[in-house]
């Protein structure tokens, strides 16, 4: 594993201040299957370890070196401030290990600048002052890293897909029947493979039009950090292609895993949806929510054998549990993405501006059985991407006109047929007004055979006033003068279930569980 021990030497080399040019210091370790990480101020440098897995190579020099130039290039696309470079380890003229001179490498490092590691996501998430608007950001940043990708048609899709999963079955064949049930593994392998089948002309046609590209290949939350104020992509995928030119999906699908299987399925329902309302994926790649469940289980099937391999090179018996543990837990995750699903349901949400209905619509989605969450399909949402603006731009009159009302309505309606044609739970949320409209989405549920039910939120005028007023960082247009206009709609008879949303947010949306039916075991 280790090539001629040099990598035993520099690593008690970069285990001290000296080498980052001070006398005194702490240098912290981080270890992982591929990589070590040393950190020492404000300064990173990155070793990547003389291994060899099914998937890469790094037993010689010249494969580290290309690995180390190709990480510094790949990552600049979404951290350029964070990765400094590639530097050498050479020989001083005493034979010790220094960064400058002349002599032959030794080894080569990436440079990289430190960040707080209180902002990695993998921290940041359900701290105290975590809010779902730092999903948004996670969700708008992937989503333009996405557009922007190299697009990568000769890769993906069902070919490039299967390689992966048999990547995934090989690399469970090396793992010890001691720290994963063989007879799960065997289970999965099948199952995956079977699924994998079945949506083929869908991987196909996704790859067609332009859905595999050039991503990050590991995005979860340990990857993600705060830079500058912002959310920021590090540690992209460098050492096989055929990890990182992959459906978008697929990329996106990893940061979803990483939030359900650490119990924050809202804010993998957050941002799967902010994600689907900036791209439009499902409308402009029909197949979108069939092949997220596949996706998602390849991640965690991915999580569960690294965990396992780690979990046996670990020096302590309560770590090595502890990751052989959690390697089993990932397993059971990947299984339960491929497990039979209850037919898709419809849920219409509707209430007039200030009512609280986008709040019931967005908390409702991580409990319904759609994995990770419910599609939550919204007005205001679809109205900002025809219009092509940011979420959170205010439209002007050009926004509001009888033709863009249409259009908005239109593609409501057909990203709602779409994501339930796919299995998929779905949420409407829009103010709907209009008796025809309210039929309008039973009748949907009646046309794709999926059970409806409608919930209409509703509050006194002063605190749908209020709402609106203190609202920040919302997409709605919606002013206090429209509110107050609102009360002249004639809203006809409403069948559906009535929630006075006046109480508090917890009241409310727990009277919302109880009027669906909707189990908070979730």
């Amino acid at each position: 594993m280790i090539e001629n021990g040099i990598q035993t030497e520099l690593d008690a080399w970069l285990s001290t201040p000296t080498a980052f040019g001070m006398h005194d210091g702490h240098v912290e370790r981080i270890e992982t299957h591929i990589s070590r990480i040393y950190l020492c101020g404000d300064r990173a440098i990155k070793l990547k370890r003389a291994v060899r897995f099914p998937y890469l190579d790094f037993t010689e020099l010249a494969a580290r070196r290309q690995a180390c130039e190709a990480e510094v290039a790949i990552n600049r696309r979404t951290a350029p401030e964070i990765y400094r470079g590639v530097i050498a380890v050479r020989r001083g003229p005493d034979r010790s290990l220094t960064f400058d001179g002349d002599g032959e490498p030794v080894e080569w490092l990436v440079d990289m600048r430190r960040f707080d590691e209180a902002g990695v996501f993998s921290n940041l998430v359900g701290s105290a002052g975590f809010r779902r608007r730092r999903m948004d950001e996670v969700a708008d940043k992937i989503a333009a890293f996405h557009g922007a990708a190299e697009i990568c048609p000769a890769a993906g899709g069902y070919g490039g897909t299967r390689m992966i999963i048999e990547n995934n079955a090989e690399a469970f064949e090396a793992v010890p029947p001691h720290v994963l049930e063989r007879e799960k593994i065997e289970n999965l392998n099948t199952v995956t493979l079977r699924q994998l089948d079945a949506l083929k002309e869908v991987l196909e046609q996704r790859r067609e039009g332009g859905a595999v590209r050039h991503g990050h290949g590991d995005l979860h939350l340990g990857n993600i950090c705060i830079w500058d104020g912002q959310p920021t992509l590090f540690d992209a995928i460098e050492f096989n292609t055929d990890f990182a030119e992959i459906d978008v999906l697929y990329d996106l699908a990893f940061m979803l895993m990483d939030l359900e299987f650490r119990d924050h399925r809202r804010f993998a329902s957050i941002a799967m949806n902010r994600y689907f309302d900036v791209t439009g994926d499902i409308a402009e790649r029909p197949g979108s929510l069939a092949v997220l469940p596949l996706f998602l289980s390849m991640r965690a099937a991915i999580r569960a054998h690294v965990d396992a391999a780690q979990s046996t090179s670990l020096s302590d018996p309560d770590s090595r549990q502890a990751r052989a543990a959690e390697a089993a837990k990932y397993l059971e995750l990947a299984l339960r993405y491929l497990a039979p699903k209850p037919p898709s349901r419809l849920i219409a949400v509707g209430g007039l501006s200030g009512s609280g209905k986008s709040r019931m619509a967005r908390e409702l989605g991580p409990f319904l059985n759609a994995h990770p969450a419910a599609r939550i399909v919204r007005t205001d949402a679809v109205r900002k991407r025809l219009a092509g603006a940011d979420q959170e731009t205010r439209l002007g009159p050009e926004g509001y006109t009888a033709d863009m009302h249409m259009r908005t309505y239109d593609a409501f309606y057909a990203e709602t047929r779409q994501a339930l044609s796919e299995g998929h739970d779905v949420i409407m949320d829009a103010v709907f007004s209009l008796p025809q409209q309210r039929a309008h989405a039973a009748e949907i549920a009646i046309e794709m055979g999926v059970d409806f039910q409608g919930l209409w939120i509703d509050a006194p005028l002063e605190v749908r006033e209020q709402r609106v007023r203190e609202r920040q960082n919302n997409i709605s247009d919606v002013t206090v003068e429209i509110t107050r206009q609102q009360m002249d709609y004639d809203l006809g008879q409403i069948d559906w279930a009535k929630i006075d949303s006046s109480g508090p947010k917890e009241t409310t949306i727990s009277l919302g569980k109880q009027t669906l039916g909707i189990d908070n075991s979730h």
